[in-house]
């Protein structure tokens, strides 16, 4: 039988007569769905309509699986012939010698509807349950539910809202083709389900299987103690009974030996009948000691040994309250995914912690997937031993989604929430603050690993000051990295503390760099105007797209965008929230950099460049500010081009 056959729901009814009734009548079913009794009215199950549409989708697949059993005819006499067809009106099958026969060309019968070969067979059209010669025309809103004239006017749906059978038919046919264009448009998302389920009935067999492998090394692990300390105490309490045993049988050996011709008064009695005076003097005096000591023994009596095992009772009470009440350990804690320390650069670095760092896992499972249409759904698993890891070889510019769930023996914790994160436009490109090429010791200070720029205020400044009467001249202290760019594309990313006054990001070509960094200036001079000769603002004013470097400003927690030549952009347009994190990316073929929040790797602001040359990583700082670069991968030494 087909498969679709196979996997089409099957409804059972449970169906209620009523008692002390000759005939016994079905008045009402339970409903599979809510499992509530539904009341069949006076007809019972006369008065439901069939389903003729499910019958014709089982008539088919029942064709089709008894393709290769043969239906025969049902007006052949002997031998019976197979039939070729099957008349609706008749409800009968036939060959085709007696389909001829039975259907005159010319007569009534001649036009009667038939079709392949079937054992079932239904009315030509559907008639009305409550109303048998009726037919159905009309369709009731109220019961949803087709209906005949009669009911509409006299029968229970008088009063009902109804509409054309036409109608009717437009209307859910309309709804049940987007219903099933909506499951269509989910076929992807139903398979991932799909995966998900097989994933999480492989790991509940393995799971199940390693639970009752690790309950029944735990409960054999308490047989074996219980067996070591049943045998330990019960080799005590027999070794003492031994001990014991034997003390007290000695000891009645020797009262026996008080009595009257026994032991040591019979010995000492016929002791007495010695005659020989040294040879009973020889024996007397040590006999005498021994009678001596009897009779003391006699009146201390003191039993040699205790009767009582007292002190070897094993009271379990307290384990058995404990073996009572053993169940299942605490459940594990699911895990959060910290966003705030996760994230994507070259690699992607993914940490997570416990709620109230309460139930601690043995390890963990790292699970992520590309969010593609056409990648495979299934997760990707990576075990972990502490609350981080990091995954390496994602596709650049593409979303990828994380989840986590913790690991003890055989337990595991449902997933965490799952968390979305980009993967930058470009591969990292890595460098460091150049300290030679233009960089002024007097207002900028590194620290020894050359990713952290700090701008101080100098003493030349506060010198010159002295001589300035109006306003305070300021410039802007350049510096680069120590590596620049020649062809590809590339992306590299930062942070600006908040505190800093104003900081210019972005690119800049050698030629450019030459006229900013080689131009000398004396900013205490108050003559000294910082635009003359000098464009380190005139990209604020009016950007041309020919120029070969592109800065953006960012000050006062705020990032401003360049303003474009001949396009009118509103202020409110161009002053966008200072992000955490800043990224940079650079296409040298393209002529293109673009500025991104380099934490959910959306671009703020692009626009076209000049590549002449080598371009190189430009920054800029007036005032208080610091710049750190983002530290992931080991950066590369290379020298900077001696041009500059």
């Amino acid at each position: 039988m087909s498969t679709a056959l196979q996997r089409m729901p099957l409804f059972v009814f449970k169906l209620r007569s009523k008692r002390n009734s000759l005939t016994p009548r079905i008045t009402s079913l339970s409903c599979p769905g809510c499992l509530r009794d539904v009341d069949l009215g006076e007809r019972g199950i006369n008065g439901l309509f069939r389903n003729f549409t499910l019958e014709n989708i089982v008539e088919r697949y029942r064709q089709a699986a008894r393709a290769a059993t043969a239906i025969m005819c049902d007006y052949c006499k002997p031998p019976i012939q197979e039939s070729t067809k099957s008349c609706m009106d008749c409800s009968a099958s036939f060959c085709n010698e007696c389909f001829k026969i039975n259907h005159p060309w010319g007569t009534i019968k001649a036009q009667h509807e038939y079709g392949p070969p079937t054992t079932s067979f239904r009315p030509k059209v559907l008639m009305c349950p409550e109303h048998e010669s009726e037919k159905v025309n009309m369709y009731c809103e109220i019961c949803r539910r087709p209906v005949c004239h009669l009911c509409k006017l006299g029968g229970t749906h008088a009063n009902h809202r109804v509409t054309t059978m036409s109608n009717a038919y437009k209307t859910l046919k309309e709804k049940l083709t987007k219903g099933i264009s909506y499951l269509i448009s989910k076929e992807s998302q139903v398979k991932t389900q799909i995966s998900e389920l097989e994933i999480l009935i492989r790991r509940t067999e393995s799971n199940g299987n390693r639970a009752v492998e690790e309950a029944t090394y735990n409960f054999d692990k308490l047989f074996s103690i219980l067996e070591e300390r049943k045998t330990f105490v019960l080799q005590s309490i027999q070794g003492s009974q031994s001990s014991r045993l034997e003390k007290l049988q000695s000891q009645l050996e020797e009262y026996q030996g008080l009595l009257e011709n026994s032991g040591l008064v019979g010995y000492a009695q016929e002791v007495l009948k010695e005659t020989d005076h040294s040879c009973f003097v020889q024996t007397a005096k040590q006999l005498h000691t021994r009678i001596q000591k009897a009779s003391e023994s006699l009146k201390t009596f003191r039993p040699a040994a205790d009767s009582s095992f007292e002190d070897y009772f094993v009271d379990v009470s307290k384990e058995e309250n404990l073996l009572t009440d053993l169940s299942f350990s605490k459940a594990l804690d699911v895990p959060e995914i910290n966003t705030d320390e996760s994230k994507v650069y070259n690699n992607a670095k993914i940490c997570w912690n416990h709620p109230n760092d309460s139930g601690l896992a043995d390890s963990y499972i790292l699970e992520y997937r590309k969010l593609d249409k056409n990648e495979d759904p299934t997760w990707n698993e990576i075990e972990a031993g502490s609350t981080s890891k990091v995954i390496s070889d994602l596709d650049l510019n593409s979303s990828y989604c994380f989840r986590v769930q913790s690991l003890r023996g055989s337990m595991c914790s449902p997933h965490s929430k799952e968390v979305i994160l980009q993967t930058p436009p470009a591969p990292v490109y890595s460098f460091l603050f150049d300290d030679k090429c233009g960089y002024n010791k007097e207002r900028l200070m590194l620290n020894d690993k050359r990713n952290i720029v700090e701008s101080v205020a100098g003493h030349p400044l506060l010198l010159g000051a002295e001589r300035v009467q109006v306003g305070c001249y300021m410039c802007l202290d350049y510096i680069i990295g120590d590596t620049g760019i020649t062809r590809g594309k590339h992306f590299w990313a930062f942070s600006v503390e908040s505190y800093s006054y104003m900081v210019k990001v972005g690119v800049a070509s050698d030629i450019k760099l030459q006229e900013w960094l080689h131009n000398p200036r004396d900013i205490s001079s108050p003559r000294y105007d910082q635009d003359s000769g000098h464009d380190s603002g005139s990209e604020d004013v009016a950007f041309d797209s020919s120029q070969p470097f592109t800065l953006a400003t960012i000050g006062m927690r705020k990032l401003f965008i360049p303003k474009a030549c001949n396009v009118s952009t509103s202020y409110g347009e161009r002053v966008l929230p200072l992000p955490s994190r800043i990224g940079v990316c650079l296409d040298y073929e393209k002529g293109k950099v673009g500025f991104y929040d380099a934490t959910s790797m959306k671009c703020l602001y692009e626009r076209e460049v000049d590549c002449i040359g080598t371009m190189y990583p430009a920054f800029a700082l007036m005032g208080g500010g610091a710049i750190r670069l983002e530290e992931v991968i080991t950066a590369k030494h290379l020298d900077y081009s001696h041009e500059i």
